[in-house]
């Protein structure tokens, strides 16, 4: 039995349809999709692009090039090309959270989803701050986000917040709720028997003995050791400029950076289009792609996949980890 996996492509005026597209040209041994979309939306996507395209019923089996399943979700206003709607929020939203009630509810193994516009949404007059965060407050759970490639998985202990507000997040609990969850996902969903996690510390040179900041010496290294007495493998706190060095990454399994700008760069800089987004902690997987809806791409038939196609694949790959260990 294949993962069944949900595709929400997101902001239908911008490039996620069309990758959707794009990807379903392509054969699929590992899993089958099930899209969460607008059929309107597709068609012109797959106009503009000039690819095949037949719609499904959910329940059939997509065996050709072009062959897509689809639950509609239609949009309140026809959407076009590079024109984001707030009236369409609603429609963007609501695919989300039915991909996601989907795999609750056990029907569906995992949620692949594209860029959606934070900004539109919000102009809809919808609170949104993040799929992450729908998908974490709809299952009721405390996550982590990770975004890897093939060179280095990097988890954040903060995700969004203004530096000047990072070292008052970064408590002992905070921090053992993420390495607890960043622990368990790479046992679980990776596979990984004694994942090796390296922890950066907040500031430069991991605080240089307490003369750069005191975090690493009252926060950081205490709570690495009780956990170390749990049984996880944790090295550092590391500094952050040497940590990232090819030789150094290759004893780690993933590197949990302390906030944002900490980690990403160097992972974009590394690989930026095969770059996908994991949110580790649901009661199945979701990966994201790692863009933004690029509007001024959107019907023109340039936008690279390459995100998109990872993405679908390793959530193909986490879901079949998890029906292996069920």
């Amino acid at each position: 039995m294949l993962p069944q996996l949900a595709l929400v492509p997101g902001e239908p005026a911008g490039i996620g349809p069309e990758l959707c597209l794009r990807l379903i040209q392509l054969p699929r041994t590992d899993c089958q999709l099930l899209a969460f979309a607008d059929p309107d939306t597709l068609r012109a996507a797959a106009a503009a692009l000039d690819l095949p395209l037949q719609l499904l019923p959910e329940h059939a089996i997509a065996r050709q090039p072009g062959d897509l399943r689809l639950r509609a979700v239609p949009n309140a206003t026809a959407s076009r090309f590079g024109q984001a709607d707030p009236s369409n929020a609603s429609a963007v939203i609501s695919a989300l959270h039915q991909a996601g009630q989907a795999c609750l509810d056990g029907s569906l193994d995992g949620v692949v989803t594209g860029p959606v516009h934070k900004a539109v949404i919000n102009q809809g007059g919808i609170a949104y701050s993040g799929t992450t965060e729908l998908l974490a407050d709809q299952a009721g759970v405390k996550v982590v986000m990770m975004l890897a490639n093939d060179i280095v998985r990097v988890a954040l202990a903060t995700t969004h917040l203004p530096l000047r507000d990072v070292a008052d997040a970064i408590s002992a609990d905070a921090l053992a709720a993420t390495l607890r969850t960043v622990h368990t996902a790479l046992r679980r969903d990776f596979g990984l028997a004694a994942p090796r996690i390296a922890v950066l510390g907040l500031n430069p040179h991991a605080g240089e003995d307490g003369h750069l900041g005191r975090e690493e010496l009252d926060v950081i290294i205490p709570l690495m050791q009780r956990l170390r007495a749990e049984g996880m493998d944790l090295i550092g706190p590391l500094p952050a400029d040497t940590a990232f060095l090819p030789q150094k990454l290759a004893g780690f399994d993933t590197v949990l950076a302390m906030y944002h700008d900490q980690g990403l760069p160097v992972l974009k800089y590394s690989g930026f289009e095969q770059a996908v987004n994991i949110t580790l902690g649901l009661p199945y997987p979701r990966v994201a792609v790692d863009h933004g809806t690029a509007l001024d791409l959107a019907g023109r038939g340039i936008a690279d996949p390459s995100s998109l196609l990872a993405a679908t694949a390793l959530c193909a790959r986490l879901a079949a980890q998890r029906k292996m260990g069920v």
